[in-house]
């Protein structure tokens, strides 16, 4: 009996560790699907620069054993813009189809002279993230990082902010988002500013107002420099945000989208 039951502990031990490494968790989203294509124009000042999509690979993958969609967002500066600097940006993100987290993320940096590749293996289970990041003339590099329970990068965290119910919440209201990037860990913090209408060459649209707290960065004047318009409707899609950088303003408007899960509700004039 004496020699059984350490057995039946260690038994025990490894069972429940395999059933507790394997849960992840749920989260219902009935906001975006596969297949979804959002384009935008990009206005510094009064100045259209650039064009960006962020799109929804038609097929899942699977990574790290899991179902994901592929999110892309490009930014490409146009001809005229390239004069001052050329820009060639991709984000990529795997976002986990039931736990909304991200299982990769990818980066392709062009801007001006300077490149970067990057791609983050998340495992979410041990908590960390393997970066393999490559620069212009440089030899590449491994680094392996911890990171918070059910991290996210930039991207998905836009999509997960998707899912949420904002008609429970007050003006004023902060949620937190655990986040990862730049090799660093940071608590993206974001306040809902209500409801209002905005135009956008899409339509004038009812959208739900957030404003995320970034992570400090060299391109931003403040943590609150940026506001967030959702639809305010079944997609929560981005329609508009506006950003208060170093080098002026920037304003990204929605002009075409498809594939969207909803109907896309315009405002009532």
């Amino acid at each position: 009996m004496k020699k059984l039951f350490p057995v039946i502990l260690l038994v025990m031990a490894i069972t429940f560790g395999f059933v507790t490494k394997d849960r992840m968790r749920t989260i219902p989203n009935e906001s975006f699907s596969s297949g979804e294509v959002l384009k935008y124009k990009v206005h510094y000042g009064p100045i259209t620069a650039a064009d960006a999509v962020i799109e929804v690979s038609p097929n899942l993958h699977v990574i790290n054993g899991r179902s994901c969609y592929r999110a892309t967002v490009t930014g490409k500066t146009n001809s005229s813009f390239d004069l001052f600097i050329k820009i060639r940006d991709t984000w990529q993100s795997y976002i986990d189809t039931a736990a909304l987290v991200p299982q990769r993320s990818f980066r392709n940096i062009e801007e001006g002279n300077y490149r970067k590749r990057e791609t983050v293996d998340f495992n979410h289970h041990h908590n960390t993230a393997f970066v393999e990041k490559k620069k212009r003339n440089k030899d590449k590099e491994h680094k392996n990082f911890k990171v918070p329970d059910n991290v996210q990068d930039i991207v998905s965290g836009f999509y997960y902010m998707r899912t949420l119910n904002y008609d429970k919440m007050r003006v004023g209201e902060k949620f937190n988002i655990q986040g990862f990037f730049d090799e660093e860990n940071f608590n993206m913090e974001v306040t809902y500013r209500g409801k209002e209408v905005v135009s956008t060459k899409a339509g004038d649209i009812r959208a739900i107002k957030l404003m995320p707290r970034m992570p400090k960065n060299e391109k931003f004047k403040d943590g609150n420099s940026i506001a967030v318009y959702l639809s305010d409707d079944q997609n929560k899609i981005p329609v508009l945000i506006q950003a208060e950088m170093f080098v002026g303003s920037v304003k990204v408007n929605l002009y075409e989208y498809k594939n969207l899960k909803h109907q896309l509700v315009l405002a009532k004039n």
